[in-house]
């Protein structure tokens, strides 16, 4: 009998719709700014790392997410399924989940989420796991529901990737479940409770691998004994929104495609970069194309005055 073939990636999370306003500035505490332009785009973490997966190559993308009854959910479900994510959608009478984002004139960006149906998900509605080889994780969803999917994917040979944001927090039986976590410099702190460099904090998680993205320095890695460093890709930045986000689901559909750690981390770096240049979340994604054109640009190759600059950052050696 031949050897089941894992080739899906299963996203697991939060879909919301963005209502951007941009303005010169993100207000402060108790200022009032006005701003300029309004849109809404289709986004959540959740499903802003599954578009990411979709487009980044050949890789076979589904994404269990909870929605209201309402317009909001059928414009998330259309864009989705637009980028080829096959969806598995709990209902809920809760309204579908929404973000209100101020977007500055340096691409800055303040967001607060109000999850709504996100909050739905209970941890049993995972389908069958067979054809999956990875399953993405983040955290705009109840925690509890968050541990129940990793232990299931854990048991069922699933390698488990989480995006450990927003920073909160996080059960041991959860992290214990964890393959690949990725976080940012914030999240990272948050999570060892330690404040000193990339290398000291690594040096507190008892996980396989640990990915950190450092904005536009970057983004270096600890697998096992390992450590990997890849810098920035200079754009000119637009808007930062689901510039993570993208760089999760296309880090997690270059595993699943089984790319060396290296090649990976270059991908979702390129991926990540080209979402800076243009507004919205999964409207900003780009398309395996793109990233191949960037990634084969003679200006991208990083000299190792830049390596040794991102490990001196770092606290490496």
């Amino acid at each position: 009998m031949n050897a089941r073939v894992r080739d899906t990636l299963l996203v697991a999370g939060s879909a919301n719709l963005d209502f951007v306003v941009r303005a010169s500035h993100v207000p402060a505490p108790g200022e009032t700014v006005l701003g300029r332009d309004f849109a809404t785009f289709p986004g959540g973490k959740g499903a802003n790392q599954a578009v990411a997966c979709a487009r980044a190559g050949d890789v076979r993308t589904r994404m269990l997410l909870a929605l209201g009854n309402d317009s909001f959910a059928a414009s998330l479900e259309d864009s989705l399924e637009g980028a080829c994510v096959e969806l598995q959608v709990v209902r809920s009478a809760l309204p579908t989940g929404t973000a209100f984002i101020c977007l500055s004139d340096d691409a800055e960006n303040a967001i607060t989420v109000a999850p709504g149906a996100n909050a739905a998900l209970r941890g049993d509605e995972l389908s069958s796991l067979h054809e999956v080889s990875h399953l993405l994780l983040q955290l705009e969803t109840p925690l509890e529901a968050v541990t129940a999917f990793a232990l299931a994917a854990r048991a069922a040979g699933v390698q488990v990737v989480l995006n450990a944001a927003p920073a909160r927090a996080l059960p041991t039986e959860l992290l214990r479940s964890v393959d690949v976590l990725i976080v940012n410099e914030g999240e990272l702190a948050a999570l060892t409770g330690h404040n000193g460099t990339v290398n000291e904090c690594l040096a507190q998680l008892d996980v396989p691998c640990v990915v950190v993205t450092l904005g536009a320095r970057g983004c270096c890695a600890r697998q096992g004994g390992e450590f990997f460093l890849q810098p920035g890709f200079k754009v000119q930045a637009v808007d930062t929104t689901a510039a993570g986000d993208t760089f999760c689901g296309a880090l997690a559909a270059a595993l699943c495609r089984q790319l060396p750690m290296a090649d990976a981390l270059r991908h979702a770096s390129a991926a990540s970069a080209l979402t800076c240049t243009r507004l919205g979340a999964q409207s900003s994604i780009p398309a395996w194309e793109e990233v191949q054109a960037l990634l084969q640009d003679p200006a991208a190759v990083h000299s190792p005055q830049a390596v040794a600059a991102l490990a001196a950052y770092c606290g490496f050696g």
